[in-house]
């Protein structure tokens, strides 16, 4: 499905990703992790589009992205920190994101349902607390059928009933065979829902494999502790 061949990507003098090789072949759900500056955002970017790397290839469905565009339709996006214009009403988001997605049978009424915000329809979004955006972004991502999701820290903000139904979402969607990849920095939550960890450090892969690879490589038998464990290592 994605495929990640020696990418490099330097912002000025800082050299972000250092040959990445990433083989995202299988349905699943893959948990992209490493500390602040790892080149998590970057890498997640440069799939997108939206960073262009300095050297290296991303295939996506058996071709390059390289001067492509249309293949983004294929991804549903959930940015860190969604930008929504402040003075559009909340109905008038969805419709505009319909129209310029070319939905035709999409599924936002259940997951306005599921996330409680039928009393928020006609607000303005510069009203909406941090959370209710965020579930805003969750049902802007959820609301469309695609083969992958990309997923940047979806757990921000979310109360705890809204994070169970963000779970169901994703296992929904794993149960569909789509591929889905999660950054986020809640581990507990990554434990519960990752199928594979890729873990990078200094712009490279550091491991790539299940949770309980992750721990045996360890010897931990705690997911948080085997991840700081990796950390204490590096800095060591």
């Amino acid at each position: 499905m994605i495929a990640v061949r020696n990418l490099h990507k330097k912002f000025g003098k800082n050299q972000v990703l250092k040959g990445v090789d990433l083989n995202l072949d299988t349905p699943g759900i893959f948990a992209i992790l490493g500390p602040n500056g790892s080149g998590k955002t970057t890498l997640i970017k440069a799939i997108l589009g939206m960073v262009l790397p300095n050297k290296g290839e991303i295939i996506f469905q058996e071709k390059s992205i390289k001067k492509e565009w249309k293949y983004r339709k294929s991804i549903n996006y959930l940015p860190q920190i969604a930008n929504f214009p402040g003075n559009l009403r909340l109905r008038e988001l969805l419709t505009m994101i319909k129209d310029i997605r070319g939905l035709q049978t999409p599924s936002e009424e259940r997951l306005i349902q599921l996330f409680a915000l039928k009393p928020f329809l006609n607000k303005k979004l510069s009203h909406l607390s941090g959370g209710t955006r965020q579930k805003v972004n969750l049902v802007l991502a959820f609301m469309n059928e695609s083969p992958v999701f990309i997923l940047d820290e979806p757990t921000t903000g979310l109360d705890p009933v809204s994070l169970v139904h963000l779970k169901e979402l994703i296992m929904e969607e794993k149960e569909k065979g789509k591929t889905i990849l999660i950054s986020s920095h809640i581990m507990s939550f990554v434990n519960e829902v990752a199928d594979e960890v890729v873990f990078l450090l200094e712009g490279k892969i550091y491991f790539q494999g299940s949770v309980q690879a992750l721990k045996e490589m360890t010897h931990e038998t705690d997911f948080e502790k085997a991840i700081a464990k990796v950390l204490s290592q590096e800095n060591a």
